[in-house]
Formats: structure tokens, C-alpha cells, sequence
């Protein structure tokens, strides 16, 4: 990628985010947050949740590497901001489920791009008002 060649309106490949109860379970540990809404499903419900839920963190993370592999380096994402607007539920199957990630660049000045992104879960927006800055190559 040439910074020439980036332009307002470019869209960058789509990506699709599959996870399944392992993954929540997995990212708990990783993350030391054990919070119940994450491994159970009755505890999920009783707040009023449809079951267990991925951790919004996992989501931002994830959801940014739509421009990570995009940029090719990591280190050149200068900020990242997003709002957690629904919960990710994860099926107790062996099939998990699926957050279609779509971004596109929303302003280019000075050698740095914004790129715009949206994170969808069953026809629902998980991500609101989520913005990556990047220093171009």
C-alpha cells in the first residue's frame, strides 16, 4: 500500500470474526475476567441477556484487525475508539457464531487515514461510532 494510494471512500476487505463458547472461555483466562455473564448461561439470563455473551473488549480487539491486516503493521494504528451498543451472544454448540467486521476510510490529511469501522451480530450493530486513526507508510 502506497499512501498515494489511499483515497476517502476506499473500502478495505471485509472480515468475518467466528467464535465459539471455547474462544469466551479461552479470552477469560487470557484477560482475568471471570465475570459470570461470560460462562454461564443462567447467570447471562438473569441480567437479562440471551445467554452467554463474548466480552466486549474481545470484540474492539478483534474487530480492529480489519485494519491491522489492511495497514500491515500494527504499530502504525495510532488511536482506536468504539462504543459497545450489543452484547455478542455465543451459541453452546459446536458451530459458535460469526461478527461480519466492513470499514472504510472516512478521512485522509496530514499522512494519517481514518478509517471508519462497523461490527455486526445477527443483524445487529455491536460496535457504534468505532474510529481507527493510521499513519500512513
Amino acid at each position: 500500500m502506497k499512501p498515494s494510494d489511499i483515497s476517502v471512500g476506499i473500502e478495505l476487505p471485509p472480515l468475518d470474526l467466528h467464535l465459539t463458547r471455547s474462544d469466551v472461555v479461552r479470552y477469560a483466562g487470557a484477560s482475568t475476567d471471570f465475570n459470570p455473564i461470560h460462562h454461564s448461561d443462567r447467570m447471562a439470563r438473569a441480567l437479562g441477556l440471551p445467554g452467554v455473551v463474548v466480552h466486549g473488549m474481545w470484540t474492539m480487539g478483534a474487530a480492529l484487525r480489519i485494519v491491522t491486516d489492511w495497514v500491515g503493521d500494527p504499530a502504525l494504528v495510532t488511536s482506536y475508539f468504539a462504543r459497545f451498543t450489543a452484547p455478542v451472544a455465543v451459541p453452546d454448540d459446536d458451530t459458535g457464531t460469526t461478527v461480519q467486521v466492513r470499514a472504510r476510510v472516512v478521512a485522509v490529511s496530514d499522512g494519517v487515514a481514518t478509517i471508519a469501522l462497523e461490527a455486526d451480530h445477527d443483524g445487529h450493530k455491536v460496535l457504534g461510532a468505532a474510529r481507527a486513526e493510521v499513519r500512513l507508510p
